[in-house]
């Protein structure tokens, strides 16, 4: 191949003004153009040994869809996307590629990566735009059974794998919802409810079965489905939320971040009055975290009403865990950041928030995450008023599959204990990946890990060997 031209800067991507964007709940991101797709995904070098492939978990050929997409084959590019990723709509949207793919991007080491997750992204909603819903070639059923529990992009993975592979696959979720993190915790105007339910859709046209409100440890057990299943993968996630351990943390208008997306998402508190699910619409809401989840909620307050949306975190600007994306995104709409801020205690009248008193740090070294640690700066107290408060610091499993199920290891912090080549837990048959072994991380590891726990239960089915 001759070589080929390089150009250095990406195509943007228009996006709804700040200003607009603020009053309501539609998808930031515009997206491309069939014309600025075909431009931007020109822009790939086509490198015999491509770097990028090696930063993304579900192993997707990305200049093999990069160059259909060039030559306007767009069907041709989602067919081989979704060859290893079910749900190309939404990891084009959510997935952070500036650390993954696209940070290893060949371009990088001079000029501005290829748009790799927005070129993702267009082709899956090209896709939608057809009205079609194309379901690959199946192979005859093998006669084994897997139960997955949860539907957030781990099992909706694993499922999808597995059925591609032959295997009748029961989804079990505890929601009345299909989507886990994606449906609760990821706002409308990140991730678009219809773009989830359009893609669990493809997951249930392989043949896959989704029971809803059907929560595993109590509804059933793990050991109850293991008499029916010959495989159990677990996807639940991380929906138990950390708190700080503060004075006053009880105080009405102090939220988990948890609770407060799942009543503006799930719920629909957002679209109120047709929703009436309560939501506290503080007039200073003040968020405590850095990461895409505290982000999330610091532009929801912002949607639904508040006046001012505050962030508060302990290190600096450069240590922030979100996506540069998002952080950028939550300035633009008028986000405050207090950096170098360690919150120590909550104070209120008659039951409710009024204050948060603050201590302010400087940077040490580096601790065991490779950030800078925080050092308190001693007398540096002050006080913020609000009135609602969303604590944003993290999550980890719920105990109630650990804790109805025998033989299961878990770990101190509560993630299920794994064996990270096959996803294989110390009970057999039970598989497991995703936040539930890792702790809050993204929607990408979580599918990346799904991919080789499916590739393991095929495995384990086929040989029966543990």
């Amino acid at each position: 191949m001759p070589p080929r031209r390089i150009v250095p800067k990406r195509i943007p991507m228009a996006e709804q003004a700040p200003e607009v964007r603020i009053h309501n709940y539609d998808e930031v991101p515009l997206g491309f153009t069939a014309e600025q797709a075909i431009a931007e995904a020109a822009r790939c070098l086509q490198d015999a040994r491509p770097s990028c492939m090696a930063g993304c978990p579900v192993n997707i050929n990305i200049p093999g869809f990069l160059h259909l997409v060039e030559i306007g084959d767009f069907r041709g590019a989602i067919n081989l996307i979704k060859e290893t990723n079910a749900l190309p709509a939404i990891t084009g949207r959510v997935c952070p590629q500036e650390s993954q793919c696209e940070g290893l991007c060949v371009l990088c080491k001079k000029y501005e990566p290829v748009s790799i997750g927005q070129l993702e992204r267009f082709a899956a909603d090209w896709e939608a735009e057809q009205g079609e819903l194309p379901v690959p070639d199946l192979p005859p059923a093998t006669g084994k059974k897997v139960a997955v529990v949860g539907s957030g992009p781990a099992g909706l993975t694993a499922a999808a794998d597995l059925a591609r592979l032959g295997h009748a696959v029961t989804i079990f979720e505890a929601l009345h919802e299909a989507g886990g993190v994606l449906i609760y915790g990821i706002p409308e105007f990140r991730l678009p409810k219809a773009i989830v339910k359009r893609e669990v859709e493809y997951v249930c046209s392989l043949g896959v079965q989704i029971q809803k409100d059907f929560l595993v440890g109590s509804s059933a057990t793990v050991d109850e489905l293991l008499e029916e299943y010959d495989a159990v993968f677990l996807g639940t996630g991380a929906g138990l939320p950390w708190f700080l351990g503060i004075p006053g943390e009880n105080l009405g208008g102090v939220y988990s971040a948890n609770e407060y997306l799942t009543r503006a998402n799930l719920m629909k508190a957002y679209r109120f009055p047709e929703y009436d699910t309560p939501i506290a619409r503080g007039r200073r809401v003040i968020t405590i975290g850095a990461g895409n989840t505290a982000m999330d909620s610091a532009r929801t307050a912002l949607r639904i009403g508040a006046e001012d949306s505050i962030v508060v975190y302990r290190r600096s600007r450069a240590e922030m865990p979100a996506r540069a994306e998002e952080i950028h995104h939550a300035e633009q709409e008028g986000v405050q950041f207090h950096l170098l801020t360690t919150p120590l205690a909550f104070y209120g009248e008659n039951g409710r928030l009024t204050e948060l008193e603050c201590l302010q740090n400087e940077l040490g070294e580096p601790d065991s995450s490779g950030r800078r640690r925080p050092i308190p700066i001693p007398g540096s107290n002050f006080r913020i008023p609000c009135d609602v408060a969303i604590v944003a610091v993290g999550q980890s499993p719920s105990p109630i599959i650990a804790k109805t199920t025998a033989d299961l290891a878990t770990a101190k912090s509560g993630v299920v204990v794994v064996d990270k080549e096959t996803m294989k837990t110390s009970k057999k048959g039970v598989f497991a990946a995703g936040d539930v072994i890792t702790g809050g991380a993204t929607v990408i590891l979580a599918m990346g890990q799904a991919k080789i726990a499916a590739k393991a239960i095929h495995a384990y089915l086929q040989s029966g060997n543990w």
